[in-house]
């Protein structure tokens, strides 16, 4: 994208937009008027392992959000840069009734650990919004279908879809900071392509009981 066409997107904004502190308009993660507006996360450091135990069950680890880098998006006047700040999460995961599930696609039907059922665990840490499912059970569909694509590296993101609650543009209007989101009836996805190019994630295996010891590093070589 020129700079040219972020100055005109700019200056259009800079026109139109009432309050610096008003939301985007028509907010999506690419050119097309159609696109999503959900938020991506490169997936560097996303772990999927056996979970702790005999159990069979899988281990998830990633991250939904990077905070604190700026990533592409656009209104309908033209993109701008969008930054997520630390700690936006902080109010809305404290919700009792916290309720967000683990998908993939963003397809509410693919859903594959909940907050509500103690699946899923969110938190903010020094990276971002991170993602803790520490029991996939792997005869599900959705997760046999991903495990292998996350371990080979053909899928390394991560999305998320949220409300915006509070934020600010920048004087020029280049530059949208989130300041609050609520995820409550929201998701955390695991995705081929978002709009945040930061997110990490990783697949791996933990050390394992002695009693699974020799399967775990069969698997670590075909992961490899």
């Amino acid at each position: 994208m020129t700079a040219t066409t972020r100055a005109a997107a700019a200056a259009a904004r800079a026109q139109h937009v009432r309050q610096r502190a008003d939301r985007p308009s028509q907010r999506r993660a690419a050119e097309h008027p159609t696109a999503r507006a959900a938020v991506r996360a490169a997936l560097t450091g996303v772990q999927l392992r056996d979970a702790p135990g005999d159990t069979g069950a899988l281990e998830f680890l990633g991250h939904a959000s990077v905070y604190e880098l700026g990533y592409e998006m656009w209104d309908m006047w033209g993109p701008y840069t969008e930054i997520v700040s630390a700690g936006a999460a902080a109010e809305s995961l404290a919700r009792a009734d916290l309720d967000v599930p683990l998908v993939l696609g963003h397809d509410q039907l693919r859903r594959m650990a909940r907050t509500t059922t103690g699946t899923l665990v969110l938190a903010e840490d020094d990276t971002g919004l991170h993602v803790h499912a520490p029991a996939l059970d792997p005869a599900d569909h959705d997760v046999a279908y991903i495990a292998p694509k996350l371990r080979a590296g053909l899928v390394d993101e991560m999305s998320f879809a949220f409300r915006i609650e509070a934020g600010q543009w920048s004087p020029d209007y280049t530059e949208y900071r989130i300041t609050r989101f609520d995820i409550h009836r929201g998701d955390v996805a695991i995705v081929g392509y978002g709009a945040n190019p930061h997110t990490t994630g990783s697949l791996r295996q933990p050390t394992p009981p002695a009693s699974s010891r020799a399967r775990a590093l069969l698997e670590i070589a075909l992961a490899r």
